[in-house]
Formats: C-alpha cells, structure tokens, sequence
C-alpha cells in the first residue's frame, strides 16, 4: 500500500516562495540576507542580495574562471546601475553599500516584486514607468544577458547603465590607483574594455543602438556587509569608466550582453529566448534542488566536474564522489554520473598508480578517497541495475578495493590482526572534517576512523556482490568476502559502545566518546557489522542528540566543547564550523538508516525531516541550501551561499521517499 506524504512532491505543482513582494523587498533587514545564484556548468556565475546590493566580495554580475590565473573565479563586471529618465529626470534603480553603512542611491524602493521561478525578474515603478529587468547565464559561454522590458511608460523614455568594474580574484578586493587601462574600444552597439593586463577583455552590448559617454571615475569605500559579519577585508573601490544611454519605447524589450568575446547583436534576442527555453521552472521543491544540482557541473571539453559550492568552492575529489549520487541519478542524469565519474577516476587512478595528484581535483590524496568512490558506484548499481554497473565499472572496483587492501595509499592502513582501517591525522585533517587552525586540525581524527571502517565493510561486501556471477574474479571475491567477515566482529568491539552508539575514532588505548554524526554514515550504508538492533541503539542516540530539522549536528550538546554558532572571527568560526553547526548532507544517511530500522513505517517520519528543507528555498541562497546551520534554533544558514554535497543528499533522500510512497 502507498503512503501519501505529507509535503508536496508533485513536481508540476506552481508554489509561490521563490515571488517576494514590495513589503520584504524595500525592507533591507529582509531582503539584504536573500541571495540569489546562477551559473553556467562552465565555471562562471552570477551572485548578489535579492535587490541587487552586493554583500559579499565574491558577489558580482559576471564572476569567471581566467586561465592561467589557476581557473579561479575573477569578478569582471561587479554591477550594473540601472537609471530611468523621463523629462530630464533621472530616477536611479541601483544601490550600494558605502562607508559607514550609507545605502546610495536608493534604488530598491523602486521595486515592486521579485520573480525567480522561470528566470530572475524584479519588476521596478518609477512614476508612471514600469520596468522589468530578467537576467541570465549563458551555458557553458563566460556571457550573461539582461532583458529590460519597458512594461509601461506615458512619455518618452531613456535608460542609463553604469558599469562598474573589479577585474580581481574573487576572494580579494579592488583599490583605486593608477594603473589601470582607461582605453576604451568601440563595438557593434557597446565597448570593449580590459582594466589591467593578463585579463580577459570584457565586451558590453546591446541589442539596439547605445550611446556611450566617457566618465571614468573611482566609487571609493563600496563596503560589503557579509565580510564584515564575518570579520574579515570588507571595503573596496570600484572602477566606473563611464555610462551607455538607450532610448526604449513602451512594449519594447532591450538585452544587455557582457561577456569576454564579441556578438552579433542581432543574435541577442535568439540567444536569451533558446537559454530560456532550456531552463526547468522552479515551481516546487524538487525543481528548485534539481536546478541546483545542475549548478554545480562544470563542463571542460570532454571532462566535467563538481565544484563543492558557491560562491568560493573549487572542485574536491571527496565532495565530488559524496556529491554525485544527489546530483546526477536523483534528477535522471545518468549519462552525466558516468562523463564525471570517468574524469574523477581518471584521477584517482592516476593517485593510485603514479602518486601524481590532480591539478583540477583538489585533494585526491586523502584517504577516504577511493571509500568514498566505491561507495559512488554503488549507488550507481542501485540506481540502474547490478548488470549495467558491473559492465561499467566492475574492473574499477575491483581495481580500487585491492588499492585499499593491499595497503598501497600511503596514508591507510589494514590491520593484519583484526582488518580495520586505520590513518594518521595528527598533523593534516584526513577526513570530511577539515577545519584548520594554524595548520593543524582542529578535529585531530586519527587512528580508526568509525565512518573509514564502515565505508570499508559496505565496499567489500558491494565488490563481492558485484561480480558474484563473474568466474574471472572470483577468487578476489572470496578474498574480499573473508575480509569483511575479519572485520565485522572487530568493528563490534572497536567501536559500539556501552552507551549504545559509536566512538568517532578510536587511536590505539583511546576511544574519542564525543557524539558525532559519523556513526549515522555507518548504519545508513547498505551493508553494515552491526545487526538491525544495534542499528537501532544507535539511530536512537542520533535521533535524541544531533538531529535538528536542518541535518545533523556535528556535535552534540551534551559533549564539550560544542559551539552551535558559526559566527565571529574567521578562527571562532573555523573552531567552530564542526563542533555543533548542522549538515543538511547528512540527512541522506540518516533517512537510510531509519528506513533501514523501520522499514515502510518510517516514511512520514523522514517526510516531515524534508520539510524543513522545503521552507529554505525561500531563505539564504533561494532555491538552493546553505553549506551548513546553526546547531541551535532558528538554525540560520551560514558559510557558502549553496553547497553541492547538500543540495545532492538532500535530493538522493527525497527520491528514495519519493520511491518508497509511490
């Protein structure tokens, strides 16, 4: 019998938390924190507030990777100030953030509504005038467009652009000086212009004829309230090299083009409408995260990748993996499952082999690594059938599974005695918990890692099963079966506690008895030491201690040194960022592992866990989900404004309860 959950899954249903009103817009303490994000699977995005306030230094208009600067995001057009003119008057629609916390000008009063289930529209009112304003990426094409559309106008009408300029690495910030290149190019209805050299050139268009004016000049003392939340560089100067002005008529629609080659103008109106076309509308849950999700890909020729988040992630091999599952098979994207996993394990095997790490992606040394690969592909084999994987990728896996067990990563080893895995992390952070103070971990796991020996078990038991019906193989069968069995018992007594959930790590006499959420990693996989019971012991000191409506917390309260906040100076918050704050990605373990429990019964239970990640595609980043929350209520999200590994778990859970009702 089918259960019906108790939140909407049905796709084509039309919500209306991604439309905001007059009333939240023009109140800045509500709208400065919404942020909005767009990207183009070829690296580049755009980020800003809702009303268009750049908050952060990583904000911008068009924010792309410069080769031979290491592919890092670079901010060439920060914004675009808008100004409407009619009888000489002007009526500026931007706003700024200057020193001392003076907003200026003051555009945001102008709007009316904000618009982002199709694409991103505010709609302003100036007088009798009303303009709307859609903006768009261009996929896999370092160019976005804006479409002004003069909805209504009872006189003559002309609209100013100030463009104002960073050309900088998006983690630092622009100071006026000297330097910079003051010439400007004329082109087919716009200019070309390039602040220093190395830099791409940026072209500025339109679609109609615009009229450009030279008044180069530096806005000095642009503050950027994030940054200084967080308490790090906050102030910068922005170049402005002058204004375009357009005349438009009523019912008439103007595009706006700034990207680093030329375009036929003509092409300008065809190019939007095709890029339109292709977009999923966000009208419910599941297509708000299905449309993040596919922000994440990043398309280089034949390869394609994973960036862990926006806006200052870079591609990591454990979040790739981690991630990958969420992003690609939950929304139906397998052929892109296979492009990226092809170009991560070129990687991984190349690690494997050589010991050469990657220069695209980060971190492919880390132990964990290849666990966290196989455990990839399983969900692969889930997802299209043992047959297709193992055809796919059975010499892969076992490639892999004897890499770990014949002890060839040089940061992981076996016990002889008891077959655990064990790994050294004194001095660098070697799993998922990575934060850093000085150098050195402040989570100093090391020994055997609870998650490492679960991740263990799952993929030699998944190896074993994978090729039970191939002959050529089954003597590496029986060797990784005999190892699990080897193994189970010791995992029991290793790390299954008198208290009835697991220690983090245990380092030769020491157990670490702090709760944390890795033990809901070990009972959520699909093949684990621990019987259904004592699954359910530790579900149980999960569910009581670390869940919150959120993920799980990365501590729990009652163990010391928990910091549910991750607010203050970068080192407060790096201290804190996994000692209490929740990870939404952990949500897809736990539904595993308490479906796993409870079977069918459990499905309204992990249904309403979900709701509480539907109402946050209308807070933070909107229609995406934040890289982590605070560990107590109101759970505010914080860090990166849209995390892969979470949109992907958060998505994987909701598609296996999505199955199980259907």
């Amino acid at each position: 019998m089918a259960i019906k959950p108790t939140h909407n899954t049905n796709p084509n249903t039309i919500m209306s938390y991604l439309k905001f009103d007059k009333n939240l817009l023009i109140n800045l303490e509500q709208s400065l924190p919404k942020e909005m994000l767009r990207t183009n699977q070829a690296g580049a995005y755009h980020c800003t507030s809702l009303v268009g306030c750049n908050t952060r230094k990583q904000h911008g208009l068009l924010v792309i990777p410069v080769e031979g600067m290491g592919d890092k995001p670079h901010v060439l057009l920060s914004s675009l100030d808008e100004t409407v003119i009619q009888h000489g008057a002007p009526f500026n629609l931007g706003i700024h953030r200057y020193r001392g916390g003076v907003y200026s000008p003051n555009g945001h009063k102008y709007i009316r509504e904000f618009d982002c289930e199709s694409v991103p529209r505010m709609t302003y009112r100036v007088g009798g005038v009303i303009l709307t304003k859609e903006k768009i990426l261009i996929s896999e094409e370092n160019r976005i467009l804006i479409r002004y559309t003069l909805v209504e106008a009872h006189s003559p009408t002309t609209l100013r652009f100030r463009p104002f300029l960073a050309f900088r690495e998006a983690n630092s910030l622009c100071v006026a000086n000297d330097s910079v290149n003051r010439a400007i190019e004329p082109v087919t209805n716009g200019i070309a212009t390039c602040m220093y050299a190395g830099f791409p050139t940026l072209y500025m268009q339109f679609n109609h004829k615009a009229q450009w004016v030279d008044q180069p000049n530096w806005y000095n003392g642009i503050e950027y309230v994030k940054d200084l939340e967080r308490g790090v560089p906050y102030c910068e100067d922005l170049w402005v090299p002058g204004y375009f002005e357009v005349p438009i008529k009523q019912g008439e629609s103007l595009i706006f083009s700034a990207g680093v080659s030329e375009v036929n103008p003509r092409n300008l109106s065809k190019m939007y409408s095709a890029e339109v076309a292709s977009r999923t509308p966000r009208t419910s849950f599941f297509n708000c995260l299905k449309n993040s999700a596919k922000q994440f890909y990043i398309r280089r020729g034949e390869s394609m990748y994973l960036i862990s988040g926006f806006p200052w992630g870079i591609v990591l091999a454990r979040n790739t993996f981690m991630a990958l599952p969420g992003l690609t098979l939950a929304i139906d994207h397998r052929a892109d499952f296979e492009t990226i996993m092809a170009t991560a394990l070129k990687a991984l095997t190349r690690f494997a082999d050589t010991g050469q790490v990657s220069d695209k992606i980060h971190g492919i040394e880390h132990p964990d690594i290849p666990l966290w690969a196989l455990w990839a592909i399983q969900q692969y084999a889930k997802s299209t059938g043992t047959e297709a994987c193992r055809q796919r990728y059975a010499r892969s896996v076992a490639s892999l599974v004897d890499y770990v067990l014949e002890g060839r990563h040089p940061n992981l080893y076996v016990d002889a005695d008891t077959g655990l895995l064990s790994t050294d992390g004194h001095l660098h952070p070697v799993s998922w918990m990575n934060s850093q103070l000085g150098g050195m971990p402040v989570v100093r796991r090391t020994g055997k890692l609870v998650e490492f020996n679960a991740l263990w078990y799952n993929a030699l038991m998944f190896a074993a099963s994978l090729i039970e019906n191939d002959s050529s193989l089954a003597s590496a069968r029986e060797r990784w079966l005999a190892q699990a069995e080897k193994m189970k018992q010791p995992f029991i007594d290793t790390f299954l506690n008198e208290s009835g959930y697991l220690y983090d790590y245990v380092d030769g006499t020491f157990a670490e008895p702090s709760v944390r959420p890795n033990m809901a990693i070990a009972i959520g996989l699909d093949y684990s030491p621990l019987d259904r019971r004592q699954r359910k012991l530790v579900l149980d000191v999960v569910t009581r201690e670390l869940l919150t409506p959120k993920g799980l917390r990365t501590l729990s309260p009652k163990s010391y040194g928990y910091r549910p906040n991750y607010l203050g100076s970068p080192d407060e918050r790096e201290f804190a960022m996994h000692n209490g704050p929740a990870r939404p990605w952990l949500i897809g373990f736990y539904a595993d592992a308490y479906l796993r429990v409870f079977g069918v019964s459990g499905v309204a239970y992990i249904d309403r866990m979900l709701i509480g990640f539907e109402d946050d595609m209308s807070q933070g980043c909107i229609g995406s989900l934040s890289q982590l929350y605070d560990g107590n209520p109101p759970y505010t999200g914080r860090g990166a404004v849209s995390h892969a590994t979470n949109v992907a778990e958060v998505l994987r859970a909701y598609r296996t309860l999505k199955r199980l009702v259907q």
